[in-house]
């Protein structure tokens, strides 16, 4: 933050001074003096940062300025300083709007030099919250958050806004690794609801048992277990967006009551009779043609037709034509950025080998492929070679067949092993992961050699 300005009134030449010394030892502080309530009026345009005011002025009281500063600028902070100790009229001053009221007496000057720090930390972190906010809404912006110039990827895009300008549900439909949440996400930080919470549920990594009370949370006592009052991800989401990923998942148990949440706008938590009311907006998401579900008896009818909205659907990296080049261009510098590395380069027959790979993974499997080839890299760009994906048309070890974080390890370092002849000591340096991670993976059968 730049120079707190701070505008000191006070009528007592002598101690405006005073004070006025004693707070410029801060040289974060920038402070000019008034002596008078009109004279400080006639120059709120130049929007200081604090305004400190005696009580007693000459030309009007205390809870007169307090009150036309607040009619010019509702949020600025204010501290009185004043000679009069009478409690009731702190009371009223504060309930006024003052942030502060200081006594005059041999303390003084340290109570105000504390009660201005204390300020100046809380609009410092405003104005952090402000630029984080900032930060968000340029991260999803359309452009910077979806990568890509095909024509696929710009016909999304024109949904996308459509999205942002109501709010209507909104039904996302791609293959595993398309980049469904990201899509969510561009569409809750561009909307009007962007400065409430986006919270995002994956239905098909939530045990059946226990979806109802993640859904809708739950009372004291409602289960065994449930030590304390819960509230669930729609509660949690109000105001804002829930996104219900891979709702394809859901049990037809449930069906019904997520029906009648969306339907009512409110939600009952397990253990209550008592209805809460939500304001979400929902965005869904599944690589299942839910229209095909309906018609196998596995997914209602009546909730596809509430959650459908406006459909939109994401094409596969495989129909993106050149978008693969930029994607993979986009890692690099990514982790190069995260790494602290320089930047690669993509050498003309890796940039074939890319746009020759079906890509059954998508844009998630490109990134593993793009992050490995940036290990395996041995010069100033990347090589066919470093691209550790299997021969074109056979099913890539980062395919979309979902595994676990320590399969999918295992499975880079047995890659790598059997690159280097089964050498930990080479693969361990390749991966820049410790020896005895390997030597513990093969011992626990994770790894076979």
């Amino acid at each position: 933050m730049s120079a707190l300005k701070i505008f000191l009134v006070e009528d007592d030449p002598w101690y405006a001074q005073l004070l006025k010394h004693f707070l410029s030892m801060n040289p974060d502080y920038d402070l000019k003096l008034f002596t008078s309530g009109k004279e400080l009026l006639n120059s709120l345009h130049l929007k200081p940062d604090l305004i400190c005011m005696d009580f007693g002025l000459p030309d009007m009281s205390g809870a007169e300025l307090l009150k036309e500063i607040l009619q010019k600028n509702k949020t600025i902070p204010i501290i009185v300083i004043s000679a009069q100790e009478e409690i009731n009229i702190a009371v009223t001053l504060l309930k006024a709007g003052a942030r502060d009221y200081i006594i005059k007496d041999d303390h003084t000057k340290e109570h105000l030099w504390n009660a201005i720090l204390h300020i100046k930390e809380t609009l410092n972190l405003k104005q952090e919250v402000e630029e984080l906010k900032e930060q968000l809404r340029q991260k999803y912006s359309f452009e910077n958050s979806i990568i890509g110039q095909s024509e696929a990827i710009k016909k999304t895009f024109h949904l996308l806004q459509k999205a942002v300008q109501s709010n209507i549900n909104v039904s996302l439909r791609g293959e595993t690794g398309t980049g469904k949440e990201v899509y969510a996400k561009a569409i809750h930080f561009n909307s009007d609801r962007k400065k409430k919470p986006f919270v995002a549920v994956n239905m098909g990594a939530i045990p059946r048992e226990l979806a109802e009370s993640e859904l809708f949370g739950y009372e004291k006592g409602a289960f065994t277990g449930a030590v304390a009052t819960k509230a669930g991800k729609f509660e949690e989401a109000d105001g804002g967006t829930l996104f219900l990923d891979e709702i394809g998942e859901l049990d037809p148990a449930l069906q019904s009551k997520l029906l009648r949440a969306i339907q009512e706008r409110e939600i009952t938590r397990l253990g209550s009779h008592k209805p809460l009311k939500v304001d979400i907006r929902l965005i869904t998401a599944t690589h299942k043609n839910l229209a095909e579900e309906v018609k196998k008896g596995m997914f209602r009818e009546d909730l596809f037709f509430r959650i459908v909205g406006l459909p939109i659907e994401l094409p596969p990296l495989k129909a993106r034509d050149n978008d693969v080049i930029i994607l993979a261009k986009h890692f690099i510098n990514e982790y190069a950025q995260v790494n602290k590395t320089k930047t690669l380069a993509l050498s003309e027959e890796a940039r074939i080998k890319l746009k020759k790979y079906n890509w059954p993974g998508n844009v998630r499997e490109l990134k593993a492929v793009i992050d490995l080839a940036c290990v395996m890299a041995d010069s100033h760009e990347i090589k066919a070679e470093d691209l550790t994906f299997y021969e074109i048309g056979d099913v890539s070890p980062y395919s979309s067949q979902e595994k676990s974080l320590r399969e999918f390890e295992a499975e880079i370092i047995a890659f790598f092993l059997k690159k280097y002849n089964n050498n930990v000591v080479v693969a361990a340096e390749k991966l820049q992961i410790g020896k005895s991670k390997i030597y513990k993976m093969i011992k626990e059968g994770d790894i076979k050699i």
